[in-house]
């Protein structure tokens, strides 16, 4: 009885899966493309990648087995590791605020109200459409060359500007300026943020006479910080991630004296400059354990500053 029992209850489990696979036959059909682009494009290499972290290899023989040596390697004995890293945090820590602040600021100018506002909200993003590419970081170097339009500008007042992209006091800094300068998707996100926050709340506090700092301070501000939370993250990744301004910049050197040698540049160097694609995945996975490690952190302590009430 218990047996009749359990192959009836195995048939009729068999012919659900049969109509349910039959009934999203179409579905996943339409699914197989992505999921082996999937596969093939993206899980492939993050394995391979790993596997050859622990490797010698040199695209011309067979990946050799080393262990943890290119970790170990990596945190001991090599200096440009170590200047990469101190140039790619010091990109992080200032361009990121500095551009969201900017993004803030222009974006409480555009929530004013004024005429036009869809040419200035396009005008405003459209370098951050451009991205960074290889047309716009040309333009960077001649901007910022000793010849360049920055330098003739400040001539005319009595300043004789240096080269600044071939001082190393200055060339990362020109590289912030930069990424502040692509302010434009921040914007529009705090554009929308503040379109969300309720108008009584600011006729409340003018009705009480706040002035319209302690109005930023204590109305918008805390009711923008999911959108300042979510602002913060991606583009603390993208800073991260950056890479072609420096190497058009720098000519793929990272100079003067390494002052622009972001991690994905010096990664880029020993996997397509010197062929040491094992140490270049070891790098490239330090890389991405501390992007996890910032967001981590980050949605950790969102609790304490990030308000998702009224």
């Amino acid at each position: 009885m218990v047996a009749e029992a359990g192959t009836t209850r195995r048939a009729v489990d068999s012919g659900w899966w049969s109509r349910a696979l039959a009934n999203n036959a179409p579905g996943y059909l339409f699914l197989l493309p992505w999921l082996i682009g999937f596969l093939g494009l993206t899980i492939g290499p993050i394995v391979t990648s790993l596997y050859l972290s622990f490797t010698n290899f040199d695209l011309l023989t067979a990946p050799r087995w080393v262990g943890a040596d290119n970790y170990i390697r990596m945190f001991t004995n090599d200096a440009k590791f170590l200047a990469s890293m101190r140039v790619t945090l010091f990109f992080v820590i200032f361009s990121v605020p500095l551009k969201l602040a900017f993004a803030l600021g222009v974006a409480l100018l555009l929530n004013r109200g004024m005429k036009g506002l869809p040419v200035y909200r396009a005008l405003f993003y459209l370098p951050s459409l451009l991205g960074a590419s290889v047309a716009i970081a040309i333009l960077w170097r001649q901007l910022f060359a000793g010849d360049g339009v920055v330098n003739q500008f400040l001539a005319p007042l009595g300043i004789v500007g240096p080269s600044w992209i071939s001082n190393p006091r200055y060339s990362l800094w020109t590289l912030i300026i930069l990424s502040i300068w692509q302010f434009g998707s921040p914007m529009i996100i705090f554009l929308a943020g503040l379109r969300q926050i309720p108008q009584d709340m600011y006729e409340a506090a003018s009705l009480e006479g706040a002035s319209k700092w302690r109005v930023f301070w204590r109305i918008t501000l805390p009711m923008l910080t999911p959108v300042v939370f979510f602002n913060a993250i991606i583009q603390t990744i993208e800073a991260f991630k950056s890479f072609t301004p420096a190497f058009i910049i720098s000519a793929g050197t990272g100079n003067p004296i390494n002052s622009t040698l972001f991690y994905t540049l010096y990664l880029y160097q020993e996997a397509f400059g010197f062929f040491r694609m094992g140490y270049a995945s070891a790098l490239a996975w330090f890389l991405l354990l501390l992007v996890a490690c910032f967001t981590a952190f980050s949605f950790l302590t969102s609790k304490y500053w990030v308000h998702y009430d009224d």
